[in-house]
């Protein structure tokens, strides 16, 4: 990359995404410590759900609160992603209780509805209007969660009503039964299609998720084709190869970045992931509880 005639290394960002959605007991200081251990290998930015004790969707944020002090306790600067979403029959405005938070910086927005296995994903448009609203009267940059192409279109469409400032963060996320393959045509049709609908280029910034992945083939060919960020971590995969499962985040954490910087890139840290996103500088009293 050259920017004002000098050569710069690419950066990526990392997020970990560490709780998997069938975990059944959640433990904020285990948490915490695989997140640390995470960031310290290369996340920049940590994905979380609101769940209670036994790992249920919740709109009582309490838990989520103190796993996320124990989280700060440790890194001080990652960036606090937490989602609006997930399959459960929460209304919208429980499932928003999440932008609310000063602690939160970013939460996953998630543009329309999906089959996931054999779940359906339930996000009508009068949902999303209200989650989209719900995010930028907070402040919070939202990450724009798309399964499909038509959920690009109808991207173009709230920016329109909504106005979202930029550049805008999408995840491009594959691999989930019913939805996107994880495969390279499937990506090269959702870049096509991201970039027919904003083709300032400027504007964007995406990502690439993969769920039930084993490998890194796909994230390889997405750093190749442009992408700004990877997620990965318990809630999508546990596995670095066929066969081989993971105990804890940070081991994922640390084979993803050495892919990165076998691509001649390099993890990104905090900062430079707020100054990529508009993210404001971690102010100390906002740490406190």
């Amino acid at each position: 990359m050259i920017e004002h005639g000098v050569i710069t290394m690419r950066k990526i960002l990392i997020s970990v995404a560490p709780v998997g959605a069938s975990d059944k007991l959640i433990n904020p200081r285990a948490i915490a410590r695989d997140v640390y251990d995470s960031y310290k290998n290369g996340a920049c930015m940590v994905h979380l759900h609101c769940r209670d004790l036994n790992g249920r969707l919740t709109p009582d944020i309490s838990l989520l609160e103190e796993t996320i002090m124990y989280i700060r306790e440790l890194c001080e600067d990652i960036i606090i992603e937490i989602s609006t979403g997930g399959v459960s029959n929460l209304t919208i405005e429980e499932r928003c209780q999440t932008c609310y938070p000063e602690w939160v910086e970013t939460n996953s927005l998630n543009v329309g509805s999906v089959n996931l296995g054999t779940a359906v994903y339930q996000n009508p448009i009068k949902d999303v209007e209200y989650c989209v609203g719900k995010i930028l009267e907070n402040n919070k940059t939202p990450d724009i969660e798309v399964f499909e192409l038509g959920m690009i279109n109808t991207v173009r469409e709230l920016d329109e009503k909504f106005h979202f400032k930029r550049p805008m963060l999408f995840a491009l996320v594959f691999g989930h039964g019913g939805e996107m393959p994880a495969t390279v045509p499937a990506l090269d049709h959702m870049i096509g299609a991201l970039y027919e609908n904003f083709p300032e280029k400027s504007d964007v910034i995406w990502g690439y998720t993969q769920a039930h992945r084993e490998d890194w083939e796909m994230i390889k060919v997405a750093l190749d084709k442009g992408a700004s960020a990877v997620r990965v971590g318990f809630e999508d995969s546990d596995m670095i190869a066929p066969g081989v499962h993971c105990d804890t985040n940070s081991a994922i954490i640390a084979d993803l970045a050495d892919v990165i910087k076998s691509k001649g890139m390099m993890p990104m840290t905090p900062a430079e992931a707020r100054q990529m996103l508009g993210i404001p500088p971690l102010k100390k009293e906002r740490m406190k509880w």
